[in-house]
């Protein structure tokens, strides 16, 4: 599905539609500030590292004796030693085809079992904590707490490229606009009109992403073409940049139809921390079959024409009277 035939008409609260045509960008995007965000890299060893601000210092030299020489990660059980007490982790033991890095002596299955016991006297900040993480763990369960702290930073939510910039909601907000070229619009509710010149030609590609500000936070909306077993689907679905604690304060409405007849759908945003892909192979939004698309498009069904209304709100609590209420921005 080539982008550059795809028109986008959209309009938010109130605004004059205006024509926004999208092109594609066969180029990778990186920040432009890498002091308010980070990106994936990768060191000699072919290692996936966060570094910047969110990389480990070593305090102390028990913290140096416990980093891997070759990816330079904190080593965890098992970690191996060669003949003549040089160490390195699980993972690049397989790496270096079970030749010491250090010394070029052969490892074999020797255990340092004395730095393991080491490790598990240490408490340690976790790696997030310049970011604001305030929690110390034992040495073992840090990195446990790592892969699910809040305070760890967000994967870029454009699903158009393999994107590895991460950082804050700030940042990734920036950088959608500036590097992806995403349109931002601020309400509520939005009104998109999708158009297609030859809607048979359907692969496996990403149309539209859209950013919302509302509520003070900001809204991810993806609509797409992809196959679904045989048989071509459009889908939208709204994802929310924070994560899914806050996303559950939530709810959104998607409405398509036309020529008397719609589809609607009602849901919880899902958070960016889950990817694109997971909340669009889960199914969790507005589908459409291709056959229906035609049908709300009319005319001679050679086009694509699809309008696709929709709204935010926020659930707050009354704790006197328990339901939730609806508040509208």
């Amino acid at each position: 599905m080539e982008f550059d035939n795809i028109e986008c008409v959209s309009s938010t609260d109130g605004l004059n539609e205006d024509e926004i045509h999208h092109h594609p960008n066969p180029h990778q995007f990186s920040s432009p500030k890498p002091h308010n965000g980070t990106h994936n890299t990768s060191n000699s060893n072919g290692v996936n590292n966060i570094v910047g601000a969110t990389g480990i210092t070593p305090a102390t030299s028990v913290h140096e004796l416990l980093e891997c020489p070759v990816c330079t990660n904190s080593m965890y059980p098992p970690i191996h030693q060669c003949q003549n007490g040089h160490t390195l982790c699980s993972t690049c033991k397989v790496r270096v085809h079970n030749q010491c890095p250090t010394c070029r002596s052969e490892l074999g299955d020797i255990r340092c079992l004395a730095l393991e016991k080491v490790a598990e006297s240490l408490e340690l900040p976790c790696k997030y904590c310049s970011l604001g993480c305030p929690e110390i763990f034992p040495y073992y369960s840090k990195l446990k707490h790592e892969a699910i702290c809040n305070f760890r930073p967000y994967n870029c939510p454009y699903a158009g490229s393999e994107c590895s910039v991460v950082g804050d909601i700030p940042f990734l907000v920036a950088h959608l606009r500036d590097d992806h070229k995403v349109d931002m619009h601020t309400g509520s509710t939005f009104n998109h009109r999708y158009v297609k010149s030859n809607p048979r030609e359907v692969e496996n590609a990403t149309w539209m992403l859209t950013v919302f500000h509302s509520f003070g936070q900001y809204f991810c909306l993806h609509f797409e073409a992809f196959q679904l077993g045989m048989a071509p689907v459009y889908m939208a679905f709204l994802r929310f940049m924070g994560d899914e604690a806050e996303a559950r304060n939530y709810s959104y409405s998607l409405e398509v139809g036309a020529n008397g007849r719609k589809l609607t759908w009602e849901g919880t945003p899902r958070s960016i921390r889950d990817s694109h892909r997971k909340v669009r192979d889960s199914h969790d939004g507005l589908i459409i079959q291709r056959n229906m698309a035609l049908f709300f498009s009319g005319g001679d069904r050679k086009e694509l024409k699809l309008r696709v209304t929709g709204r935010v709100w926020k659930e707050q609590q009354n704790p006197d009277a328990g339901p939730c209420i609806q508040y509208l921005s």
